[in-house]
């Protein structure tokens, strides 16, 4: 069944604020005890994608999800614009350099999903070469999945109107006027393009699956991301490594 992302909510009404906050919170304590496992036995990875238009939440879902983790074994790679290195190679190089080694989690904002996204609305790359892209980053990631890394996909779904507030938000607010760039307004008046192509991608490298967040409410999508990762986690086979010691030989 194709999946429409018009059919999936931005806000879930019956949620309780403040009962899902109190349940983040013990599942973000969860999290980062596993993580921390799962750094000590290096056997598997964790790479979590977070995907979205701009405004999203992508940010905020990253800050919070990490709260009580080990840093030395997390990473972040926030992808941009490709640098003219990057240009010179094939579009996955650049993504293959930094997927987790084992014991990491490691986040994407943004992702190799904008080799797809961005050129397909802009249209700089011929149509024919953005087709084959697709069936490239199914292979990709089973590849990285056969190494041993589980790959979570979410993508931010936030309605148009709440987005035009964040954006405005970075145009009234001092401490977010980092955040501003001229572009992302531009690229909101071709919102819906994009939703176009990200329901393309959903339904076509879906051999890992995407789950679909409501990103309105910032204490929901973080809830509904971290519930996600603490269920991968726990289906994972983390254990706390045995002891190598010459002098302490059991």
């Amino acid at each position: 069944m194709k999946i429409k992302i018009k059919d999936y909510p931005t806000f879930v009404k019956e949620w309780d604020r403040k009962e899902i906050e109190e349940k983040t919170v013990k599942i973000l304590k969860k999290i980062g005890k596993l993580q921390n496992k799962m750094l000590a036995q290096n056997k598997y990875s964790l790479l979590v994608i977070l995907q979205g238009t701009d405004a999203s939440g992508k940010d905020g879902v990253t800050k919070g999800l990490l709260k009580y983790c080990n840093p030395i074994g997390v990473k972040i790679h926030s992808f941009k614009k490709p640098t003219e290195i990057e240009y010179a190679h094939d579009f996955l190089w650049r993504v293959h350099q930094v997927v987790p080694r084992k014991g990491d989690m490691q986040i994407f904002i943004r992702s190799h999903y904008e080799d797809i996204l961005v050129p397909s609305v802009e249209k700089f790359i011929p149509a024919e070469v953005i087709e084959k892209r697709y069936q490239l980053i199914n292979d990709f990631e089973k590849l990285v999945e056969h190494n041993g890394t589980r790959i979570l996909k979410f993508f931010m779904n936030v309605s148009k109107e709440v987005q035009e507030e964040r954006l405005m938000e970075r145009v009234e607010l001092k401490e977010k006027h980092w955040k501003h760039k001229d572009g992302d307004w531009d690229t909101r008046e071709k919102f819906d393009e994009y939703l176009a192509v990200y329901e393309r991608i959903i339904n076509t490298c879906n051999i890992i699956p995407w789950h679909i967040v409501p990103s309105d409410k910032n204490w929901q999508k973080l809830y509904f991301v971290a519930d996600i990762v603490l269920k991968t986690l726990e289906e994972m086979d983390l254990e706390w490594p045995e002891l190598v010691s010459e002098r302490f030989k059991k």
